[in-house]
Order: C-alpha cells, then sequence, then structure tokens
C-alpha cells in the first residue's frame, strides 16, 4: 500500500488542449501494472476542453461547481456535484465550465499499453454549434404521497441552523419536501441510514416520521421547506423526547 499526498500545487493544463484556463493536478499515475491515471482538473468560468477522444475512454466525477458535457452529435448536458460521466472508447466529446461557474472534476483514464495519447479535435463551437441549452430542466424528486390529502396551498419557508446547532428528534404534521441552498447538514430518518446534505440535494419527510438528526455541520446550512397545507392547516414542528 502506498498513501501519497495530494500535491499543493497544480500545474496549467496544455494549452492546446483547452481554451480558457484550467489546472490538473495528478492523483494518481500508472504503476506496475495497473495503466490507470487519475487528475484532478479545475476550469475558470468559460473555460473548456477542446474536442477529443481518448483510446480507451474516460470517467468524469464532478466535485465541485458547475460544468458541461457533450459528446459529438448530442445535446451538451449540465453537470453538477455528485454527478459521474462515463466517456465510451474513441467517442469524440469536450468538458468544461459553464460561462459563470468554474468546474472541479476528477479525471479518471485507462492508458493504451502502447502509450497511445488522447486525440485533439476543435475547439469548442468551431466549424459546428456547441449546442449548449440555454435552459435545462431535471427532476431532482418524483415522490408520491403515501395516502391522498387535501391540498388547497403549499408554504415554503427558507430555514437557516447555525453551525452545529441541532433542531433534535421531531416530527411534522405533515408531507414535507427540502432542497439544500448552503451549507450542509447532517441527517437521518429514524431507522434509516445517516447521510450529509449540501448544496442542492433535496429530501422527503413523511408525515409523522421521526426526524433524528437534521444537525448543521461546519458551516451550517440554510435550505427550503416546502409544506403542502390542507384547508385550516398550520405545518407545525413537534420535538421529541429521545
Amino acid at each position: 500500500m502506498l498513501v501519497r499526498h495530494v500535491p499543493a500545487t497544480s500545474t496549467p493544463a496544455p494549452a492546446d488542449a483547452v481554451t480558457g484556463s484550467a489546472w490538473v493536478t495528478s492523483l494518481a499515475v500508472p504503476d506496475g501494472p495497473s495503466r490507470t491515471r487519475v487528475d484532478r482538473v479545475q476550469f475558470a468560468p468559460g473555460a473548456r476542453t477542446r474536442w477529443h477522444r481518448h483510446p480507451l475512454g474516460q470517467v468524469l466525477v464532478v466535485t465541485d461547481g458547475t460544468g458541461y458535457v457533450q459528446r459529438r452529435g448530442g445535446p451538451a448536458r449540465l453537470i453538477r456535484p455528485g454527478d459521474t460521466v462515463r466517456i465510451a472508447a474513441g467517442e469524440w466529446h469536450w468538458h468544461g465550465a459553464t460561462d459563470t461557474t468554474s468546474l472541479t472534476h476528477l479525471a479518471i483514464e485507462e492508458l493504451p499499453a502502447d502509450g497511445t495519447r488522447a486525440e485533439l479535435g476543435d475547439p469548442v463551437g468551431a466549424g459546428e454549434p456547441a449546442a449548449v441549452p440555454d435552459v435545462t430542466r431535471t427532476v431532482l424528486l418524483d415522490q408520491p404521497l403515501p395516502a391522498p390529502r387535501v391540498i388547497d396551498h403549499v408554504e415554503v419557508r427558507r430555514i437557516t441552523i447555525a453551525p452545529h446547532h441541532s433542531p433534535g428528534l421531531h416530527v411534522h404534521n405533515g408531507p414535507v419536501f427540502g432542497s439544500i441552498e448552503t451549507g450542509s447538514a447532517a441527517y437521518r430518518i429514524e431507522g434509516e441510514p445517516e447521510s450529509v446534505l449540501t448544496a442542492g440535494d433535496v429530501f422527503y419527510e413523511p408525515e409523522s416520521t421521526r426526524i433524528a438528526r437534521f444537525d448543521a455541520l461546519d458551516d451550517g446550512v440554510t435550505f427550503l421547506a416546502y409544506f403542502p397545507v390542507g384547508p385550516g392547516e398550520t405545518p407545525l414542528l413537534t420535538l421529541l423526547d429521545a
């Protein structure tokens, strides 16, 4: 076993491979029989690779920011933290940041034994449109309710919990849908595994479900909570004894 600390500095991406500013940090290089290379690539807003293809394909894992990936002949796809992209061997594609946000992803690639390198093509938009969508719509949660309810309005609250603060064990008198805006929280429905919610994550709490943890972590947490409410109802949170 070899533990290799992440380098403190990164190097600029090759100028012939990207448009704009990007930086590469080498995390793993081929060693012995393994031909796997892992890089962390950070794109400044507007930076993108050229069209290119890898002999044995590539896997991208988005860790921060927002960007696009596109294969030749298809639409550009928006990618966010947690998304994984598998690119086929020999598939022409590009990836990079949006015009207004940065993007960081891991690039995982198996290198051919004969040393064949990725083939570079034209810059994005040269000779054909990049087809970056002006509007994207992504379904984050499609949650049926366990029983029919009469709902005449939906109350939306923006809730902020200070760092390391917890509301404690609690239940709501109706279903709750939520979306994390900023920060992070340790989250657990009683009897289920614990998870960490971060910006962009959504959650659903059925009526009267015991919420064991919604504990803000080091950076606190802000989220939107959506309460489907029936006639004469008011959304309530009831604290419980552990």
